[in-house]
């Protein structure tokens, strides 16, 4: 049996780990989230063993099938960002388009991650229990990373000078040179640094996720307007209108998030039988005195929802550019740009200058034949996240510490958190297991000496292969579904402030292109962030 742990160098130094209706009014302010020390982690299937033992030749050996050379990496040629899109199939070709997911999906994905988990302190190479390691994010879709502590405890996110209590934004100086019809653009607020003031540093990790940051803070701007001139509100206290608003932007996103996001991931079927039946493995009430708090389960946390790294194109057309101009394309990541230039060619975030702006016609339909498609979710990842920047010159959201595959890191969390395999969730769901046969360019590797990983697969990796086997890529298979539909779900039932508990009832009041409903597009509508091409 061929070791993968005895052909990787040393390992790289330790690191820091980088992963409400209309009418009602109420005055009391939102609760703030301070860090809570029993704001762990916790597991969906504590009785399983872990796939591998949790050793560092463990780890090596996952460092090494996530390594830049490995078989996850799809290969992509990397020479023109314009050809990775217009002419996938020869710069891409083991790297499918995914034609049900429009490309700003793996946005929103990654925007939800951020509002449920942050895990600040494991490090990448030493084993952790999910019990003693904290989450410094409320286990809630309650956009506690858009809005921090709110007003009282995190002004520094705030400007009042209207009147009212509103995000702060800023516009992007000269912007209007290179938009079309001269509109000028807005980014996330900055220190003198360039350093972004927003409630989770994260979502400044490219610029796509910083401007869908941004979109969310216009979206509650747009809606606080939007209530201080209807008659009821003529008298109301900022206070009130702020508390309204922010209720009202967490419905709608919720809604999106129920309607539009976990229908097109884990299958609409999937999703009513959850919503129906309940969930089945995930309790989100797992605290030992009784006291009940939602805890985000860590086969989750760090495996199951990085399904999405799958779905990261290599390239992006950006914006469309000047009217007379050329569109900005670029690559994700290109660790071979100058860390230290200040409009570098590819979309890492932490950046302001007058290009770096999002047109959203890309990203998500808007019926006028823009939009592009994300990747399907398989085993082979975009070559730009084999080699993400950081290494030279931090970058936020990024990796600093050498290991900058992001596989990798993903593979090396399962050996320190001991996660179960993916064959024997399976078999704990009951559901249909992969065959050693499906996994078959694992059969000649190993962890360790017990289990080749083809009969004992690291859950991410289960996950994407049972997409690409059992969906064709285009979503979730049963178990990846099972476990993300079930967290999803079981959060939003949770949540006493949650539509599912405070509105069941409740439709969408903004706003939108069918009465009754509301997707993506109407929200960035609403948020004004889509200027007309």
């Amino acid at each position: 049996m061929k070791k993968l742990h005895s052909l990787l160098l040393p390992i790289f130094c330790l690191s820091i780990v980088l992963d409400w209706a209309f009418a009602q009014t109420v005055e009391a302010p939102f609760p703030s989230a301070p860090p809570d020390p029993n704001n762990v982690f916790s597991r969906m299937f504590p009785d399983l063993p872990p796939f591998s033992e949790q050793t560092d030749s463990a780890r090596r050996a996952m460092q090494l099938l996530g390594a830049r050379d490995g078989i996850l990496n799809a290969q992509d040629n990397m020479s023109d960002p314009v050809q990775s899109i217009l002419n996938p199939t020869v710069f891409s070709p083991r790297n499918a388009d995914n034609p049900q997911m429009p490309a700003g999906m793996t946005f929103l994905g990654q925007f939800l991650d951020h509002d449920v988990t942050l895990d600040k302190n494991s490090l990448l190479n030493e084993n952790a229990l999910p019990e003693q390691t904290q989450n410094f994010r409320t286990a809630a879709f309650d956009l506690d990373s858009l809005y921090g502590d709110g007003p009282a405890d995190s002004p520094h996110l705030y400007e009042t000078s209207t009147g009212r209590i509103r995000f702060v934004v800023q516009a992007i100086p000269d912007s209007d040179a290179v938009s079309r019809r001269g509109a000028v653009r807005d980014d996330v607020p900055r220190n003198g640094a360039g350093t972004a003031i927003i409630g989770d540093s994260r979502n400044d990790q490219n610029i796509i996720l910083s401007q869908l940051h941004l979109a969310l803070l216009s979206f509650h701007n747009a809606v606080t307007d939007h209530l201080a001139r209807q008659p009821e509100y003529r008298q109301a206290s900022p206070d009130r209108i702020f508390n309204d608003a922010r209720r009202l932007v967490t419905w709608h996103y919720q809604w999106i998030i129920l309607h539009e996001f976990l229908p097109v991931l884990i299958g609409q079927r999937q999703l009513d039988r959850i919503l129906s039946q309940g969930t089945q493995f995930f309790r989100p009430e797992q605290r030992p005195d009784g006291r009940g708090m939602t805890r985000i389960p860590v086969e989750f946390a760090v495996a199951a929802y990085r399904f999405g790294h799958s779905q990261v194109r290599p390239s992006y057309r950006l914006n469309f550019g000047p009217t007379s101009g050329s569109p900005f394309f670029a690559f994700v990541f290109d660790d071979t740009i100058n860390p230290n230039a200040t409009d570098p060619d590819d979309l890492r975030g932490g950046k302001r200058a007058p290009r770096r702006f999002v047109d959203w016609q890309t990203f998500f339909d808007f019926g006028d034949g823009n939009v592009r498609p994300n990747k399907r979710i398989d085993t082979k990842l975009s070559s730009v996240l084999m080699h993400l920047p950081g290494a030279r010159l931090p970058s936020p959201g990024l990796p600093f510490d050498g290991l900058q595959s992001l596989p990798a890191r993903t593979l090396t969390r399962h050996v320190n958190f001991g996660l179960p395999s993916g064959q024997a969730i399976a078999r704990r769901m009951n559901l249909r297991v992969l065959t050693p046969a499906e996994l078959g360019d694992l059969s000649h590797l190993a962890a360790d000496s017990s289990h080749t990983l083809d009969t004992s697969t690291p859950l991410f990796f289960y996950i994407l292969r049972e997409a690409e086997v059992m969906e064709g890529g285009l979503r979730l298979g049963p178990v990846g579904s099972g476990i993300v539909g079930e967290v999803f779900v079981g959060l939003l039932k949770a949540d006493n402030a949650s539509i599912l508990n405070a509105a069941p009832d409740w439709t969408p009041t903004l706003p939108s292109a069918r009465a009754g409903q509301f997707t993506m597009t109407d929200l960035l509508r609403f948020a004004g962030v889509v200027p007309p091409l």
